[in-house]
C-alpha cells in the first residue's frame, strides 16, 4: 500500500512536469496548448483524487500501533513454561486461561470472570511475560500497546485510540488485551489533570464497564506505581482482581537461573545454587541480563563454554561496574582504603550474616573511587536494629576518614552514603515510629494536621548518635581497620573471604590482648 502511494505520488509530479515542459516549449496552435492544458488538468486531478483516496486507507493500514497489534508470534511462542517464578500469579492466571478456553463451563455456573486484572509490582519482575504466556497457553490473539501510547497533547486522540482498541478486540473473539504502564493513562485525576488525560481515562473507564464478560475480552494491565492509579480504575467492575509480581525467593531465582541457561553452553563448574544466593534482590530481567553479561565476556575468550568466573565477573560488573585504572596519587589511595576498610569493618562487626564478596578501592563504572560488595541477608522485615545497623554501616566510610586523617582530610567520597543514611534515618522518624513515638506516622501527621513540627531535629539528633557510636567502634577496633587498609593498597581488591579473613584475625588479636 504504501508503495503504491508513492507511486503515484510520482506519476503525478512527472505528469505535472511534462505537462509544464510541453505547455512552454509548444508555440504552434494554441488549441493544442489547450489541449495539453486541459490533459493536464485532467492528469492532475485523477492522480491527486488517486492520492485522496489511498492516503486515508494508508493511514489506517498503518495505525494498528495505535489502536493495538496482534502478535502471532507472541501468542504462539510463549506460554506457561517460559514463567519460572511466581506461582501465585501463575495460579490466578491460569483460571483465565480455563475461562478463555471454556468459558460455556463458568456461565453453567452463572461466574463471571473478572473485567480486569493489574498485575502491579518492581521492574523486571515478569508481569508482560506473564500476559504473553496467557494467550500463548489460550491460543488466543495477543493485543499489547503501552499506557503511553494513549497519551496526546490533542484532545480527544488518546480517548479515540481507546474506543479503537476495543473495537479491534471485540471484532477478533476471545483474546487479551494488555495495557503496560497503565499509570501513564490513569493517574488520580485532579485539579491539574488535562483534558486529554481525563477523556482518554474516561474513554478507558465506560469501554471497561460496557463490554460483557461473555465476549471473551481479558484486560490486563500492569504497573510499576499502583498507588498512582485513579480509584476509579480499581473498583470491582474495572479491574476486579489485583495480582502482585514481586522479586523472585531463592528458589525461583534458581529456576529463572536455570531456564534462561538452557539455551547456553554453561560449564559444568557453574554453581546455581551459590548464584541463587547471591543474586538477592534481582528481579527476573536482571538475572537475564546477568547470564547474557556472562555469555559476552565467554565470547570475548571464545574458549567454547561458559564458566563461573565468567558469572562472577558478570555479577561485579552488574552491580558496581568494570573496575577502571585508578587516577588517585599515594595519599588519596590511602583515605580510599580507610574508607573502604571502614565499611567491611562494621559490615563484620554489626551484620555477620550478610555476605562480603568483594572489596575493592579501583574506581568502577558507576562513579565510585572504591566499593563494597556486599549480599544482604534475605528478609521479609526489618527491625529497628536492623535499620541502625544499616546507617552505622553507611557512616563508618566517614568515621574511619576522621578518625585516621582529621577534619582537615575530610573528602567528598561519603556523599552518597550520607544521602542513604540520612534517608533510612528519615523514614524511621517520619513513616515508621523507630525515634521515640512508636504509634506515630509523622508524615501522614504533617499532611492531615500541617508542619511536620521538630521532625528534622529528630532526624539529625538520631544520625548524630549512630555516627558517634559508628567511631566508636571504628577506634576500639583500628588495628582491624589498618591491616585491612593495607592489604588493600598492596592488591588494590580483594575477594570477600580474603578481606573477611583479614579482619577476624585482626579482630582475633584483638581480644587475645584485651584477655
Amino acid at each position: 500500500m504504501k508503495q503504491g502511494y508513492r507511486l503515484l505520488m510520482l506519476a503525478t509530479v512527472i505528469a505535472a512536469v511534462c505537462g509544464m515542459a510541453l505547455s512552454f516549449t509548444l508555440e504552434a496552435g494554441a488549441g493544442l496548448r489547450g489541449t495539453l492544458s486541459r490533459g493536464l488538468i485532467l492528469s492532475s486531478l485523477i492522480g491527486f483524487a488517486g492520492v485522496a483516496i489511498l492516503r486515508p486507507q494508508y493511514q489506517r493500514a498503518g495505525s494498528g500501533s495505535m489502536g493495538g497489534e496482534v502478535r502471532e508470534k507472541d501468542r504462539q511462542s510463549c506460554t506457561f513454561q517460559n514463567v519460572a517464578a511466581n506461582a501465585q500469579a501463575l495460579h490466578s492466571l491460569e483460571e483465565l486461561r480455563d475461562y478463555l478456553m471454556t468459558p460455556e463451563k463458568y456461565a453453567k455456573y452463572g461466574a463471571r470472570m473478572p473485567k480486569g486484572v493489574l498485575l502491579y509490582g518492581p521492574p523486571g519482575t515478569g508481569k508482560t511475560l506473564l500476559a504473553r504466556a496467557l494467550a500463548g497457553e489460550a491460543g488466543v490473539p495477543f493485543f499489547a500497546l503501552s499506557g503511553s501510547d494513549f497519551v496526546e497533547k490533542y484532545v480527544g486522540v488518546g480517548a479515540s485510540r481507546v474506543r479503537e482498541l476495543f473495537k479491534k478486540a471485540r471484532k477478533a473473539g476471545r483474546c487479551v488485551i494488555f495495557i503496560d504502564e497503565i499509570d501513564a493513562m490513569g493517574k488520580k485525576r485532579d485539579d491539574n489533570s488535562s483534558d486529554e488525560r481525563d477523556q482518554t481515562l474516561n474513554a478507558l473507564l465506560s469501554e471497561m464497564s460496557g463490554f460483557y464478560t461473555g465476549d471473551g475480552v481479558v484486560v490486563i494491565a500492569a504497573t510499576n506505581r499502583i498507588e498512582m492509579l485513579d480509584p476509579a480504575l480499581l473498583r470491582p467492575g474495572r479491574f476486579d482482581r489485583q495480582i502482585e509480581v514481586g522479586l523472585p525467593g531463592r528458589d525461583e531465582r534458581l529456576s529463572i537461573l536455570r531456564l534462561h541457561g538452557e539455551n547456553k553452553p554453561m560449564e559444568a563448574d557453574v554453581d546455581w545454587e551459590n548464584l541463587a544466593a547471591m543474586t538477592v534482590g534481582f528481579s527476573g530481567a536482571s538475572l537475564e541480563n546477568l547470564l547474557n553479561e556472562a555469555a559476552i565476556l565467554a565470547s570475548a575468550r571464545d574458549s567454547g563454554t561458559i564458566q563461573m568466573d565468567d558469572v562472577e565477573r558478570a555479577f561485579r560488573k552488574t552491580i558496581a561496574g568494570e573496575d577502571r585504572p585508578s587516577l588517585a596519587d599515594a595519599q588519596e589511595r590511602k583515605i580510599i582504603a580507610i574508607h573502604e576498610a571502614g565499611h567491611a569493618l562494621l559490615g563484620r562487626l554489626l551484620m555477620p550474616e550478610n555476605k562480603l564478596t568483594r572489596v575493592s578501592i579501583l574506581p568502577s563504572g558507576h562513579g565510585a573511587a572504591g566499593y563494597n560488595l556486599t549480599i544482604p541477608a534475605e528478609r521479609v522485615m526489618l527491625s529497628r536494629s536492623a535499620m541502625e545497623n544499616q546507617i552505622r554501616v553507611l557512616l563508618a566510610g566517614r568515621a574511619a576518614e576522621l578518625t585516621v586523617f582529621g577534619e582537615e582530610q575530610t573528602t567528598a567520597g561519603a556523599s552518597n552514603d550520607i544521602a542513604r543514611a540520612t534517608e533510612l534515618a528519615a523514614a524511621m522518624v517520619l513513616e515508621l515510629g523507630m525515634a521515640g513515638e512508636p504509634a506515630v506516622s509523622v508524615r501522614v501527621l504533617g499532611r492531615q494536621c500541617g508542619g511536620m513540627g521538630d521532625a528534622g531535629d529528630r532526624c539529625r539528633k538520631l544520625l548524630d548518635e549512630l555516627f558517634i557510636q559508628t567511631r566508636q567502634l571504628i577506634e576500639a577496633h583500628i588495628a582491624a581497620l589498618d591491616a585491612l587498609a593495607s592489604a588493600l593498597l598492596v592488591s588494590e581488591a580483594l575477594d570477600g573471604e580474603r578481606a573477611c579473613a583479614i579482619l577476624d584475625e585482626a579482630l582475633s588479636n584483638e581480644s587475645q590482648k584485651t584477655a
